[in-house]
């Protein structure tokens, strides 16, 4: 078996929760397309990343079941693990930085597949919604203190690929985020934590925390 680390990214104020990354330090391991598909569908995490270039950040991400030009928790996790001021994805260069207990990356919203931001009128009524049938991406939220930029939120993927719901999905907050305009305080799924900021440009700061499971 190919070697791998399990990260935590986006974990709660006291280090829970979070969702699941698997990052193959050495991705020369796992040369082709077709196997890195192989391997990301084996494992089973909603994302994982293979590292090309340790030093230059250059990172390859795929879910169980397709691979991604950019995504959210992918980045803030390999950013936090490579230890690296950029990473480089088919997308564009992510820019890193590491402030505290957070790693941050800046991105564009328009790098990720669009999801549907889907809004409802209370916390409570996202807590209560049953994982939809497959087929659209579903970003549920609400405002739980919109003054403060509080928010909800729950990640459908809608793939059919054994990922029902997305513990946190940095993807989708960017989206959310350059749609209000405002920076954001983000629960996701059980309880992890992710924190948003729009940028000049068009850009958007993501931000967590991350745990080396193992």
């Amino acid at each position: 078996m190919t070697d791998y680390d399990v990260l935590r990214v986006f974990c709660g104020p006291k280090g829970g929760y979070g969702n699941e990354l698997g990052v193959v330090r050495d991705g020369s391991a796992v040369p082709g397309r077709g196997e890195r598909q192989e391997l990301a569908a084996k494992l089973g995490f909603s994302e994982t990343v293979f590292v090309d270039d340790p030093e230059r950040g250059i990172i390859d991400i795929y879910t169980p079941s397709v691979r991604l030009d950019f995504a959210g928790y992918p980045c803030v996790g390999a950013g936090w693990l490579l230890d690296v001021p950029e990473l480089v994805t088919p997308a564009g260069v992510v820019g890193v930085r590491i402030d505290g207990e957070f790693c941050w990356i800046e991105a564009r919203p328009e790098w990720a597949p669009a999801r549907t931001l889907r809004r409802y009128a209370s916390a409570a009524e996202v807590e209560e919604l049953e994982v939809p049938p497959a087929g659209t991406w579903i970003y549920a939220w609400a405002f739980e203190d919109e003054a403060a930029g509080r928010v909800r939120a729950r990640g459908f993927p809608g793939r059919g690929d054994g990922v029902e719901e997305d513990e946190a999905t940095g993807a989708a907050a960017i989206q959310l985020t350059h749609r209000l305009g405002r920076a954001l305080n983000i629960t996701q799924g059980a309880g992890s934590q992710l924190l948003t900021a729009p940028q000049p440009g068009d850009w958007v700061e993501l931000g967590g925390r991350v745990v080396l499971e193992r």
